[in-house]
């Protein structure tokens, strides 16, 4: 199985514009994914998408392997689809490039449920803390007992309706793996109402009946949204040396 892992990064986000070149400890916050996924076993190429020539230089700089994608993109998944198209593999990883504390074992996570023919897409989730809960940054998902998603949200799911205290809670990563035949789907389809609610782009697959199975991993991530979030995940690398 040929695996490819694409690190989708762009300057425009709205909640902390240019975020993957912010410093971390010293450090652009894409060099940490980059290094990370650059680690795991498995993979025949890693390379970052993105339609700033900024992020290029730095890509060129460090000896990253990078392709310029169009700048009319509104997700990861459709950048890493344009990448898809010009790149065979069986599978095609996306990790997001605002995740600098992405671990080698994400990715072997992902690549194991791909040993079963029928999966076309798979992410990942982790047990979720009791101050994510309830933190609309941080989504939820829950699954079914094969392990495949029926919801993610920002809200708090499921709902523990008698306040028994006892309910399981899970936070979704921000990291995907998908055959190329969900790629095409996906970009082919419109944007689905529950995407459009939620500001989740992962929805699409399940409005339209497209299976997401999920693995869990103990390693928790940050994906960084906020200037709370990049002081967290600075505290947190500094903290491990």
């Amino acid at each position: 199985m040929k695996a490819v892992a694409i690190i989708p990064a762009r300057l425009g986000s709205t909640r902390l514009p240019r975020k993957v070149l912010r410093e971390i400890a010293g450090k652009p916050m894409l060099a940490y994914v980059y290094d990370a996924v650059y680690q795991a076993a498995g993979l025949a190429e890693v390379l970052v998408a993105t339609d700033s020539e900024e992020i290029a230089a730095l890509a060129h700089e460090r000896g990253w392997s990078v392709r310029m994608t169009s700048s009319a993109h509104r997700s990861g998944t459709e950048r890493v689809h344009e990448v898809a198209a010009l790149l065979a593999a069986d599978v095609y990883i996306n990790v997001q490039g605002d995740e600098p504390l992405a671990r080698p074992e994400h990715i072997a996570a992902l690549l194991a449920l791909f040993a079963s023919p029928e999966v076309q897409v798979a992410t990942l989730k982790t047990a979720c803390s009791h101050a994510d809960v309830s933190n609309p940054n941080a989504v939820k998902v829950v699954t079914d007992v094969s392990g495949r998603a029926l919801y993610f949200s920002r809200a708090a799911i499921p709902h523990d309706r008698d306040a028994t205290g006892k309910v399981r809670y899970y936070k979704h990563l921000g990291f995907y793996a998908y055959r190329r035949a969900a790629l095409d789907r996906f970009v082919a389809l419109p944007e689905s109402w529950l995407e459009r609610a939620e500001r989740l782009e992962q929805l699409r697959f399940l409005d339209h009946g497209i299976p997401i199975h999920v693995a869990e991993t103990l390693y928790d991530t940050i994906g960084v949204d906020t200037e709370e979030d990049l002081k967290r995940v600075e505290e947190l690398l500094r903290s491990r040396g």
